[in-house]
C-alpha cells in the first residue's frame, strides 16, 4: 500500500512538472511568434516596447496596441501604425503563417502597417475570427475564396487597400456579419444578390470602387443603418431599401430614376446624399422636415418642382445643398441662415428660384429641362393657366399692334447694321486679333507658336462665329445639348452646318473687362493648337444693345467624344479598358502636349495642375489635354472644353521660379502611376505611397512587378517595357524638383518602352511616337 501511494504521488509530481514545462514552452513559443511579427513589420513604433522579456498577456493597452489573452491564449491582437508606404522585402505569406499559430484569435486589427501582397488563403485557418480590420495597407488581388470558412465573422473592414476583382457569393457564409466595409479599393463588376441575405448587416460601405449595374434588393436587411455606395457606377434604378437607415450615400453614380415616395418616411434618416447623378422627377419637400435629418444633398441632378417660402424643415438640419437642379419658386424661409441655426450651410445656385442671392437660371431653363427629362406639368394647373392665358390674350391683342410696329423698326435698324458690316465683314475682328495685338504680344511677351501651320492639327482655320451660328448649332441652347456647368460658365454640345461636332463654352463677362483684353485673350487661345491639346475653333461675342459692351463670349472647341482618360482605366463596364500598348501611346501623347506647352510657345506655359480627368481621348484614342489656363484668362474662364474636373487652376506663364517645369513632371508622374495601377490617385500622400510600392517592385522579380499593375494589362506587357515605365514614373515623383527628369527625357523613355513592347509583340505598326531607330537602352537609370 505504501509503495502504491508513493507511486501515485510520484506520478502526480511528474505530471505537474511536465505540465509546467509544457506551459513554459507554450509561453515561449507565443512570445517568439509575436517577436517574429515585430520583425516582419520592421519594428513599428507601436511595438517598440516588445522584447524577449515582455509578458505579452499583461501589457497595458493603448490606442496603438492591444493584446488580450484568455486562459493563456491570445484572443485579441490590435496593432495600429502610422506607415504610409509599403514595407520593403515583406512576405505576406510568412506573416499570415505566423498569425495562424494563434488559433484562438477572435479580434485582429492591423492598420497602417505597410503590409503588402495578395491575401493568402490560409487566413481561413483562423476559424475563430469575429472581427478583422486590415485597412490602410497595400494588400492587392482578389479576396480568396477560402475566407468563406470564417463562419463566425461579424466585422470585415478592408478599406484603403488595393483589392480588386469581383465579389463572389461568399457573403452567404457569414450569417452573423454586421459590418462590411470595402471602401477605397478597386473591386469591380456587379454586386452579388447574396448581399441581400445578410439579415444581420448594419453597415455596408462600398465607396470609391468600380462596381456597376443595379443594386441588389436590400429591403430584407431590416437592421441596415448605414449604406455608402458613392463613387461607383451603380444604377439606373433607386435601390430598394429598408426604412431604418440612418445614413444613405449614393453620390456620384449613374442613377437616373425618380426618388421613391417612401423615402420621406425614413424617420431615422440623418444623412442623405444623392448628388452627382441624374435623378429626375419631383423633389419631395418632406425630406427637409424628416425628424432626424441633419444633412441633405441632392445637388447636380435633374429634380423638378416648386418650393415655397412657408415650407417647414427640421431645425437641426446643418447642411442643405439643392443646387444644380430644375427647381422653381422661392427658397423656404426655414433654410435662411439666420432662422435659428447660424452655422447652417444652404446652397441653391443654378436652379430657377426667385431668390437672387446665388446665381440662378432663367425660368425657361427649368421648364425646358423638365420637358427634356420627360416631366410633364400638372394637367389641372395647365387648365387654370389656359384660362389666365385667354384673359391675357385679350389685353395682349391691344398691345400687339404697338409691339409689331416696334418690331418692324428694330428689324429695319438691324438690316442697316448688317449691311454696314458687309462692307467691313467679321474678318475685320479677326484681323484686329491677328495683327492689332500680335505686335504687342511679340514685343511684350515674345509669343511665338510652333503650330502656325494649322494643317498640323487637321482642324479648320480659327475664325469668329455669328450668334446665329451658335444658336443653330445648339438648337437655341436646348437642354439636350447641355453638357456641364462650373463656376466659369456652361458647356454645350453643338453641331455646325458642315456636320462638325463642337463643344461651346459660354462665359459671362464683367463690364469692367475691356474689349482690348477680350481680343488679347482670343489671340492667345487661337495660337494654342496642337494635336495633343483641345484646340479652339473660334469665338463669338454677344454684345449689349445698350452700350455695345461684351456681355458673353462663346468659345468654340473641337468636340472629343470618348470622354476622360480616367474612365478608360477605372470604369471598364461601359467600354473596353485600354491595353498596355494603348496606355503607353496615351502617355506619349500627354507628354508631347506638355512638351509643347513648355517649349512650343514663348513664353512657355507651366504649372497647369494636370490631372487624369483633364486628359480626353478622341475617336482614335489620341490623348488631348483639356486644361491649360493662362493668367490673362482669369476673368474670362478656363480654356478647357468639358472634362469632369472642377475649380480653378493656377497656371503661370514664365514664372520666375526655379525648376518651373518640374511641377508638371510630377503631375504627369501621377497620371503615369494611374495608368500602371489602373486606379485613381486622390492625394499627394497616396502618390508617394504607391511610388514607394513601384520602387520596391522594380528591385524585385518579374512576377512581383506584375502583381502590382492593373490586372487588365498584367499578362500583356513585356517586363522590360513595364520596368521602364515604372522607372520613369518613380523618377517623375521624386520629392526634390531638381531631381525629376526633363520632359524630353521622359518622352524618350516612353518611346523606348513602346518600341520594346512592339518589338516583342511583333506589331507591324508601333505605338504613336515610337522611334524607328534600333533599340537603345533607356536614358534614365533607376537608383
Amino acid at each position: 500500500m505504501t509503495n502504491r501511494g508513493h507511486s501515485s504521488l510520484l506520478l502526480l509530481l511528474v505530471t505537474i512538472i511536465l505540465s509546467f514545462h509544457y506551459s513554459e514552452e507554450l509561453q515561449s513559443s507565443k512570445s517568439q511568434n509575436l517577436l517574429r511579427i515585430q520583425r516582419l513589420l520592421n519594428f513599428p513604433a507601436a511595438l517598440s516596447s516588445w522584447n524577449k522579456n515582455t509578458d505579452f498577456c499583461s501589457t497595458d493597452s493603448n490606442s496603438s496596441l492591444t493584446v488580450v489573452c484568455y486562459e493563456g491564449n491570445i484572443t485579441q491582437l490590435n496593432i495600429i501604425g502610422e506607415r504610409r508606404t509599403p514595407l520593403k522585402n515583406f512576405s505576406i505569406n510568412s506573416f499570415v503563417t505566423i498569425l495562424v499559430r494563434f488559433p484562438s484569435l477572435k479580434v485582429l486589427t492591423l492598420v497602417s502597417l505597410g503590409i503588402c501582397g495578395p491575401l493568402p488563403g490560409n487566413i481561413a485557418n483562423l476559424s475563430s475570427l469575429e472581427i478583422v480590420n486590415v485597412s490602410s495597407n497595400f494588400i492587392y488581388g482578389s479576396i480568396p475564396q477560402e475566407i468563406s470558412s470564417l463562419s463566425n465573422l461579424q466585422t470585415l473592414i478592408l478599406d484603403n487597400n488595393m483589392f480588386a476583382g469581383q465579389l463572389l457569393n461568399w457573403f452567404v457564409s457569414f450569417p452573423a456579419l454586421t459590418w462590411l466595409s470595402l471602401k477605397n479599393n478597386m473591386f469591380n463588376g456587379f454586386l452579388p444578390n447574396s448581399v441581400g441575405s445578410l439579415v444581420s448587416l448594419r453597415v455596408l460601405s462600398l465607396s470609391n470602387n468600380h462596381f456597376n449595374g443595379a443594386v441588389p434588393d436590400l429591403s430584407s436587411l431590416k437592421n441596415l443603418q448605414v449604406l455608402e455606395l458613392d463613387d461607383n457606377a451603380f444604377g439606373p434604378q433607386f435601390p430598394r431599401l429598408g426604412n431604418k437607415l440612418v445614413a444613405l450615400v449614393l453620390r456620384n453614380n449613374r442613377f437616373r430614376s425618380g426618388i421613391p415616395a417612401e423615402l420621406s418616411s425614413y424617420y431615422q434618416l440623418e444623412k442623405l446624399d444623392i448628388s452627382s447623378n441624374t435623378f429626375v422627377g419631383p423633389f419631395q419637400p418632406a425630406l427637409l422636415s424628416l425628424p432626424s435629418i441633419t444633412y441633405l444633398n441632392i445637388s447636380r441632378n435633374k429634380l423638378t418642382g416648386m418650393l415655397f417660402e412657408n415650407m417647414s424643415c427640421n431645425s437641426d438640419i446643418d447642411v442643405v445643398d439643392i443646387s444644380s437642379n430644375l427647381l422653381t419658386g422661392s427658397l423656404p424661409r426655414c433654410l435662411v441662415s439666420n432662422s435659428g441655426n447660424s452655422e447652417r450651410s444652404v446652397l441653391y445656385a443654378r436652379n430657377c428660384l426667385e431668390k437672387p442671392n446665388q446665381n440662378q437660371q432663367p425660368q425657361p431653363f427649368c421648364r425646358t429641362g423638365a420637358f427634356a427629362v420627360g416631366i410633364l406639368p400638372d394637367r389641372k394647373k395647365h387648365t387654370q393657366v389656359s384660362k389666365v392665358v385667354l384673359s391675357i390674350g385679350i389685353v395682349g391683342g391691344a398691345l400687339g399692334g404697338v409691339a409689331l410696329v416696334l418690331l418692324i423698326l428694330f428689324i429695319i435698324r438691324r438690316k442697316n447694321a448688317k449691311s454696314k458690316m458687309k462692307n467691313h465683314p467679321t474678318r475685320l475682328i479677326s484681323e484686329n486679333a491677328a495683327s492689332g495685338y500680335t505686335s504687342k504680344l511679340l514685343s511684350d511677351a515674345r509669343y511665338i507658336s510652333q503650330t502656325k501651320k494649322l494643317g498640323e492639327v487637321g482642324l479648320p482655320t480659327y475664325r469668329s462665329f455669328s450668334l446665329e451660328e451658335i444658336n443653330a448649332a445648339t438648337n437655341n441652347f436646348d437642354i439636350a445639348s447641355f453638357m456641364c456647368e462650373d463656376s466659369y460658365g456652361q458647356m454645350y454640345r453643338g453641331q455646325l452646318k458642315n456636320g462638325l461636332l463642337v463643344a461651346i463654352r459660354c462665359v459671362e463677362m464683367k463690364k469692367s473687362y475691356s474689349t482690348q483684353n477680350h481680343m488679347h485673350n482670343i489671340e492667345l487661345i487661337s495660337k494654342l493648337r496642337h494635336r495633343h491639346l483641345i484646340s479652339a475653333l473660334g469665338h463669338c461675342f454677344e454684345c449689349s444693345l445698350d452700350d455695345s459692351s461684351v456681355t458673353r463670349i462663346f468659345l468654340i472647341f473641337e468636340y472629343i467624344p470618348n470622354g476622360t482618360l480616367k474612365s478608360w482605366i477605372s470604369d471598364g463596364h461601359a467600354r473596353k479598358l485600354l491595353s498596355w500598348n494603348q496606355r503607353i501611346g496615351v502617355a506619349i501623347g500627354v507628354a508631347k502636349g506638355i512638351q509643347f506647352l513648355h517649349t512650343g510657345i514663348v513664353p512657355g506655359v507651366f504649372s497647369i495642375n494636370l490631372k487624369i480627368e483633364d486628359v480626353l481621348l478622341d475617336q482614335n484614342l489620341t490623348a488631348k489635354i483639356s486644361s491649360y489656363n493662362l493668367p490673362s484668362l482669369s476673368n474670362m474662364g478656363k480654356v478647357w472644353h468639358g472634362s469632369s474636373s472642377g475649380g480653378s487652376k493656377n497656371s503661370n506663364i514664365n514664372k520666375s521660379v526655379k525648376h518651373e517645369d518640374k511641377s508638371d513632371i510630377h503631375d504627369f508622374g501621377v497620371i503615369l502611376l494611374e495608368l500602371i495601377l489602373g486606379r485613381t490617385i486622390k492625394s499627394r500622400n497616396d502618390a508617394g505611397a504607391f511610388k514607394d510600392l513601384l520602387q520596391a517592385s522594380i528591385l524585385a522579380d518579374d512576377e512581383a512587378r506584375r502583381r502590382v499593375v492593373d490586372r487588365v494589362i498584367r499578362k500583356a506587357c513585356l517586363d522590360q517595357s513595364l520596368k521602364t515605365m515604372m522607372e520613369i514614373c518613380v523618377r517623375c515623383l521624386v520629392k526634390e524638383p531638381q531631381d525629376r527628369p526633363s520632359i524630353e527625357d521622359v518622352l524618350w523613355n516612353l518611346q523606348f518602352a513602346a518600341q520594346v513592347q512592339d518589338a516583342w509583340r511583333g506589331d507591324s505598326q508601333s505605338s504613336e511616337g515610337s522611334p524607328s531607330s534600333p533599340l537603345q537602352p533607356p536614358r534614365l537609370t533607376f537608383d
